[in-house]
This record gives structure tokens, C-alpha cells and sequence, in this order.
């Protein structure tokens, strides 16, 4: 198939969106796919356009047998609502005239990620022109996202932005989504039944892999000043807006006053860029058991995360099930507990909480604790209860690998895509996966 990928982030970012999209066209190029994609220069979580790169040119390279276009973008110094779509809007126009020429190769499938929803026009368009299919994949709500989270304020720009979202989700022959909870989204924002799929975030098992006592780790907590007793609480991803770090500085504050024994042997790593980074810096201070890392290259992600005895995954009340946090599968694919803030019924207080609807019996146990969003007290009485009981946390580590290698695995997941696009381009669509009455998540092959 001639496949044309086209979205604001890709590869070399190693985390977010990029990350998948960069895994998905390294993928479909080495089934034989002919894959083009048109994307912007790298520039996140750090808002700033990487080393060799150029935020004013065009450039063209073939990567891992993908043919890659770079289109300019404007990324602000200072990001808020009004820069944001500014700098989205300009990656919508300079990328223009790239997607048009497209039309001369004549895919078979556009493929286009939300964020950022102003892409979609443009895809749809050139889907249309060159008589391919058209997919749109959801991320993230964004808009919902931008309103809940205060990021966006107006009352008639989101009346308006939310039925232009409605009708633009209309156009597409399939959108699919991350989560259940999302696809039902989709259903209430007008998509029909039949238009939806899932395509869940996956993770390499094989590069992840289980957590054990390598040099590696060894040497990273040794870098860290972290003694081997140690029990380490990690944070590891994008520090923005949507994360809801600021809890982390004030659950670490009351472990470190907490008058259980271990809490003298907590130590909390928050590793990652972002525009959030300086102000949970600065809430950090004068905490001696809190270390910071930069965003660590991927194939560090492994030692990273093997390091941790506890992973950490804050979220803000209002994003709900907006967005589903994509460094989880990293920390289920570690095989070690998460401790993560979520409402009760919201996609991720399922997955970790071990609902049966998501988890069924076959993995039973937990795969970590579920506490309410933004209640640091709750937080870190959770953290002090699992660092006390090695017992309890190896069995959740043990379900948490297990769910990523039953539902999360990158072969996968990514196998079952491909089919549906072939299935999509024959003119007979596969549904990627279901859950049936009984709980279970199987693909639409039964």
C-alpha cells in the first residue's frame, strides 16, 4: 500500500506522539509498505526546534525507508492558549502545499493524528483528491482538554470550535482512539458505531523488558546519590499543563515528615522537559530526597524505568478521560506498581485499578493503586503503604507486566493495524479490537 502519515510530531522525539507515530511508519516501511510522512521538526516536550534541525525550511530525508518531509512551524517561547494555536496554525499552512503534492503519488491512505485537529481539513481533502481512505487517529480531546484544563476561556470560540470538531470527525472514514472511554466519546461527538476503532498505545516488550539488577541501573542510581537500599518513586515523561505535577513537590514534602520508617528510605526522581519543569523545580526546594533528570534517550528508557520500585502517574481532575496518559505502558511493560491520580470509571482508574472490564480474570490482581486527583495526603499515604509492603508490590509488578504483554505489546498491536488497512483499502473494514459482554478485549477476528 502507498501510506501517507502526516501529523506535527514525529520522530526523533522520544516521547508523546511522535514517539508512536515514528514506530508506526518504521513499522508499515518494513512489512513493505511504500510510507511517506509529513511532519514538522522536532521541538517537544522542550518547545524548541532540535540540534540539526531548521524551524524556517522545507528538508526531505529518507529514514528507515521513510520518506520524511519537514515543513516549517512557529514554536513559541512562552506556550498558552492563544500561542498554542498559533503555532499549530502554522504548521496547518506551511504543510499545505506539501500534503497537495501528494495528490501526484495518489495514496491509498491518509492518515492523520490529532493533535492537531487543524490537520484535518488538509487530510481529508487530499484523502478525497486522490480517492484514498481517510483515518483520523485521536490522541487527545484537545479542545475538551483546552476548556477543562483553562488553557482556552471563550464560551463562543468553544461553542464554535466544538461543532467544527464535530463535523470535521463526521468526514473521515475511520477514527479511532486510545481508550474505551474515548471511543464512547467519539460516539457522542456524532461519529457513527461503525467509524470507530481502537488503536491503543503500545510498548516494545522486548526492549522494555522485566526489571532486574543490571549494571545500568546500578550505575544510575550511583549517579543519582540514591543508596541501594532506597526505595525510588518515579516520575518519568512531559512535566506540561495536563500532568497535574504540582501535587509531586507536596506528596514528597509530607513522605519526608511522615514518621514511618521508610519514609527515610523514599527517594522521588522526576525525570523530563516541559514547560512545568522550573516551578515543580523551585516547589522542590530544600527537598533532599527529590532528584532531577533531563528527558533520558531511549535507550535509557529501560534502566530508567527499571530503576523505580514505585512508578508515579499524576492527573488533573479536569482532563478526566481527555487524554489517556501514553507513558503508561512503559511503566506496565517495567513490571512495577503505579500509583496514579484518576477519577473512579475514567479509562485509567480501570486499567491500573484491575477492573474486570478491562483486566479480566486471567490477570486479577491490581496493577497498582488508584487515588483521587490533586489530594496529596491521599497520595502519599498511598506511596508510604506500598513502600512498606515489598510482598504487595511484587505482585502488582507481576500484573502489571502482564497486562502489557496480553494487551499492550508494540507486534502486536501494530500487526492488527496493518490488517485493517489492508481490510480499509479492499473496501472491507476490520474492527481492531473489541470488548465483548464478557469483559474481554479480543481483536475483530474473534
Amino acid at each position: 500500500m502507498k501510506i501517507l502519515l502526516y501529523g506535527l510530531n514525529y520522530s526523533p522525539e522520544v516521547i508523546g506522539i511522535g514517539k508512536y507515530t515514528g514506530e508506526l511508519a518504521r513499522h508499515l516501511a518494513a512489512q513493505g509498505h511504500d510510507v511517506r510522512v509529513v511532519t514538522a521538526p522536532p521541538y517537544y516536550p522542550s518547545w524548541q526546534v532540535g540540534e540539526g534541525f531548521s524551524a524556517r525550511r522545507y528538508s526531505w530525508a529518507k529514514q528507515d525507508g521513510v520518506g520524511v518531509w519537514r515543513c516549517p512551524l512557529w514554536v513559541p517561547k512562552r506556550v498558552t492558549g492563544a500561542t498554542r494555536i498559533l503555532h499549530h496554525l502554522s504548521f496547518a499552512a506551511s504543510s499545505l502545499p506539501v500534503m497537495l503534492r501528494q495528490l501526484f503519488w495518489r495514496p491509498d491512505v491518509v492518515w492523520v493524528v490529532a493533535p492537531s485537529l487543524m490537520c484535518t481539513p488538509t487530510a481529508w481533502m487530499v484523502a478525497r483528491l486522490a480517492r484514498a481512505k481517510a483515518w483520523l487517529h485521536v490522541q487527545d480531546f484537545e479542545l475538551d482538554a483546552a476548556f477543562s484544563l483553562g488553557i482556552l476561556k471563550n464560551p463562543r470560540l468553544k461553542t464554535l470550535a466544538l461543532r467544527l470538531e464535530r463535523l470535521v470527525l463526521r468526514g473521515f472514514d475511520v477514527v479511532s482512539t486510545i481508550s474505551q472511554n474515548m471511543r464512547r466519546m467519539l460516539h457522542d461527538k456524532g461519529v457513527p458505531n461503525r467509524a470507530t476503532e481502537m488503536l491503543p498505545n503500545w510498548v516494545d516488550i522486548s526492549h522494555i523488558g522485566l526489571p532486574r539488577d543490571h549494571a545500568s541501573v546500578a550505575q544510575l542510581r550511583n549517579a543519582l546519590g540514591i543508596a541501594p537500599d532506597a526505595v525510588v518513586c518515579l516520575y518519568s515523561g512531559n512535566m506540561g499543563a495536563k500532568q497535574g505535577l504540582e501535587i509531586l513537590a507536596e506528596v514528597a514534602q509530607q513522605c519526608s515528615q511522615a514518621p514511618e520508617p521508610v519514609a527515610q528510605r523514599l527517594v522521588f526522581v522526576f525525570c523530563g522537559n516541559g514547560a512545568g519543569r522550573d516551578t515543580l523545580s523551585q516547589a522542590c526546594q530544600g527537598l533532599s530526597q527529590v532528584r532531577f533528570m533531563d528527558l533520558q534517550p531511549l535507550d535509557v528508557l529501560p534502566s530508567l524505568l527499571a530503576m523505580a520500585d514505585i512508578h508515579l502517574l499524576p492527573q488533573r481532575a479536569d482532563a478526566a478521560d481527555l487524554v489517556m496518559p501514553s507513558k503508561l505502558t512503559g511503566m506496565l511493560a517495567s513490571g512495577r506498581p503505579v500509583i496514579a491520580t484518576a477519577h473512579v470509571g475514567t479509562e485509567l482508574a480501570c486499567v491500573v485499578g484491575g477492573d474486570v472490564a478491562v483486566s479480566p480474570s486471567s490477570i486479577p490482581s491490581p496493577l497498582g493503586v488508584v487515588v483521587p486527583p490533586e489530594v496529596a495526603t491521599v497520595m502519599a499515604q498511598a506511596i508510604l503503604q506500598l513502600a512498606a509492603d515489598p510482598a504487595l508490590r511484587q505482585t502488582m509488578s507481576a500484573a502489571a507486566r502482564a497486562f502489557a504483554e496480553t494487551y499492550l505489546d508494540q507486534a502486536a498491536v501494530l500487526a492488527r493495524f496493518e490488517a485493517h488497512l489492508q481490510a480499509l483499502v479492499q473496501g472491507h473494514p476490520l474492527q481492531l479490537a473489541l470488548v465483548h459482554d464478557d469483559g474481554v478485549l479480543r481483536d475483530g477476528r474473534g
